[in-house]
């Protein structure tokens, strides 16, 4: 008999390789396989690290493992496929041994280094729809027919996990550099560098029962501070205390609400010391205790980069507690600190090793958290790295726990970790942490991630709407935007103005609103450390003032039900902001819709995305009737309306029958 089975599952010893299959909670099965005769170890990352109880049979050449509403088959010669209660769900590519194909359907080749790239590829469905894998500038929603790259970078948010409309969700268990290919003749997972295969499949029978298996595994969202739910302030950067507090005053004295203002770079000393320069920030301690007072909170920017010059350097040198190169030097990052505007090689804070996670703590609690910082903004966290010419960034990093290009796509679920950690360990609920990237698990640490340096344009705003409704299909439900965009903002063009109205409508109805950019016309050429124009509601002309103002009032009094929907995420995994496919998986209209979103069950969203434009046109989904909230109208559900959207307005419409209710005067103070 070739399968040996156990009470979780099956083990199957082929020549040259031993694959696992076995039940890892509800719904819910592991494929693991190696060709080093071991199964893989677990990846740390999964809240859930036993196997569970499955049902077990084997008939000939064929073993079946069964948990819940999910059975994996495998086949004698390793084929691996899924059945759910309804059929076939997802399965490896058809593979005669007899007459094997280019690729089978799992393929293990040596690389150049050392190491070992692997794929797993399965069949295509011609009516599949796939959603998720993070934050991916695609203007798209549904994923087929892409090709993406899994690494992280600034704007691009690699969590390998995917929703299927089929009914299942996968999770590739790997944070190497690679890629997936949604192609029509297979989808295709690759690993540049890994120990072996590892990928979990889980279905249900709704969007919201598989999307909750995935949290099952990687854990559920931690509640967000209610402060978090308001206006955060922000640009790039304020260079002062005397800036900030000037910006936070004037704010404040217009009656305007606000709950957060943020301390960008360049704040500090030296990277790697994670301090105050005190010539421009000469008593941070009173500052933040002022704005508490007001209600507002201080986010920090935090950095893992180490500059040469930090008193901490030959420290962390020493305990061996920096990311190394591939000949024993450091890896580093070439960027500007406050004491060499030209650029200077950084290293990176080895955050895969506990004790650099500590140190790390330590500094972030003793010169920010013992003040009174309460948010913390973990920037520069893909990692940043130098790319070593014709070769990727990621191969010339060895972290404790590996090689850069098998561990480099974690880096920021250990960065949020080290924090979170530290507020666990003295009990502090009420902290939060915004990040530039994620991955698999981070949502559990409470990370709110935003979407990174984006450009000031439509097609960037555009994009900004796929995106974040991927990152609710991976699980990140916290997420947000720079209103307006980061880059290249004409503040005196009346387009821009238009499109930074527009952009704000669209930012209102997330998790959280954050005003950020850097509005110099040309960033590039005016230096690292030109702080932009001025970035705040009243500088971008009355015109533009009026509505962003209101909306911020509007906002506070939508607080209320955004965090009843949000509170609501901790528990269930389901995401406050849902494409209209979440909610309408079997409309055949709402899932080809990608540019409007629900905000909880009863609040549909339709932003307006285009130039000039004064109306557009609204899908209502099939499963209710639909009341306009300026105009009280109700329309049946199932049909297309047309919406007048002058500059003020932003289209929306309520579920009929819902207790939420919003009125004209929810803009006026």
């Amino acid at each position: 008999m070739p399968f040996t089975t156990q009470t979780s599952g099956v083990t199957l010893t082929l020549p040259g390789e031993v694959l696992r299959i076995e039940a890892w909670g509800t719904s819910t099965i592991r494929v693991r396989s190696s060709v080093s005769g071991d199964v893989v170890p677990v990846t740390e990352g999964l809240s859930v690290t036993e196997p569970t109880e499955a049902i077990v049979t084997v008939n000939g050449n064929i073993a079946r493992v069964t948990s819940g509403a999910l059975t994996a088959i495998i086949e004698s010669h390793g084929r691996v496929r899924f059945e759910g209660l309804d059929g076939a769900l997802a399965g490896e590519v058809e593979y005669d041994p007899n007459e094997p194909p280019l690729r089978p359907h799992r393929l293990y080749l040596d690389d150049h280094d050392g190491g070992v790239s692997v794929e797993a590829t399965f069949q295509a469905w011609d009516d599949e729809r796939i959603y998720g894998l993070g934050q991916h500038s695609l203007a798209r929603l549904d994923l087929k027919g892409c090709v993406i790259d899994l690494l992280q970078r600034n704007s691009h948010i690699s969590i390998p996990a995917i929703m299927s409309s089929r009914g299942y969700g996968m999770f590739w268990n790997s944070a190497s550099v690679g890629r997936v290919e949604f192609a029509a003749n297979h989808t295709r997972w690759v690993a540049q560098r890994a120990s072996g295969i590892d990928y979990f499949v889980y279905a249900g029978q709704t969007p919201a029962e598989v999307l909750r298996r995935y949290h099952e595994l990687t854990g559920f969202p931690r509640r967000l501070p209610e402060w978090a739910t308001g206006y955060w302030q922000s640009n790039s950067y304020y260079v002062s205390q005397d800036e900030l507090l000037a910006v936070a005053r004037e704010h404040l004295s217009r009656g305007l609400p606000l709950s957060a203002i943020f301390v960008d770079f360049m704040h500090w000393t030296h990277l790697g010391e994670w301090e105050w320069d005190r010539g421009n920030w000469p008593d941070p301690a009173s500052m933040v205790a002022e704005l508490a007072e007001a209600g507002v909170q201080v986010m920090v920017a935090v950095w893992p980069q180490v500059s040469p010059h930090s008193k901490h350097f030959t420290e962390l040198r020493d305990r061996g507690l920096l990311v190394d190169g591939p000949d024993g030097s450091h890896a580093v990052f070439s960027f500007a600190d406050r004491a060499e505007p030209a650029g200077v090689d950084l290293a990176l804070l080895d955050l895969t090793h506990a004790d650099a996670r500590r140190f790390y703590w330590e500094r972030v609690r003793e010169n920010y958290y013992d003040i009174g910082v309460r948010a913390f903004w973990l920037d520069a966290c893909e990692p940043e790295l130098s790319e070593p010419a014709g070769t990727l960034r990621e191969a010339g990093a060895r972290f404790a726990r590996g090689h850069g290009t098998e561990f480099a796509g974690m880096f920021p679920l250990f960065d949020a970790q080290a924090i979170r950690d530290g507020l666990d360990e003295i009990g502090d609920v009420d902290s939060m942490i915004l990040e530039r990237s994620a991955w698999a698990g981070s949502q559990r640490y409470g990370v709110t991630v935003w979407s990174g340096d984006i450009q000031s344009t439509w097609e960037s705003l555009r994009t900004q709407v796929g995106a974040g409704l991927n990152m609710m299909a991976s699980g990140m439900p916290w997420w947000t935007t720079d209103i307006g965009g980061f880059f290249d903002a004409d503040v005196e063009s009346e387009d821009y103005r238009e499109l930074l109205v527009r952009w704000f409508q669209f930012a209102t109805f997330w998790p959280v609103v954050r005003l950020h950019g850097n509005r110099h016309p040309d960033f590039f050429n005016s230096g690292i450390f030109s702080s932009g124009g001025p970035n705040e509601v009243w500088s971008f002309g009355d015109k533009a003032y009026e509505v962003m103002s209101g909306l911020l009032f509007f906002r506070e009094r939508l607080r209320p039900y955004v965090q009843q929907v949000m509170d609501h995420t901790t528990t269930s995994g389901l995401p406050p902001v849902r494409p209209l496919w979440f909610q309408n998986p079997h409309d055949p209209v709402a899932v080809q819709v990608d540019d409007q979103f629900l905000l909880g069950d009863d609040l549909l969203i339709a932003p307006v995305l285009q130039r000039g434009a004064s109306s557009r046109k609204v899908y209502l989904p099939a499963d209710a009737r639909w009341r306009d909230a300026w105009t009280g109208a109700v329309h049946a559900g199932g049909g297309w309306i047309t919406v007048e959207a002058p500059l003020h307005i932003v289209p929306l419409l309520i579920r009929d029958g819902s207790d939420l209710t919003i009125e004209s005067s929810w803009f006026e103070r």
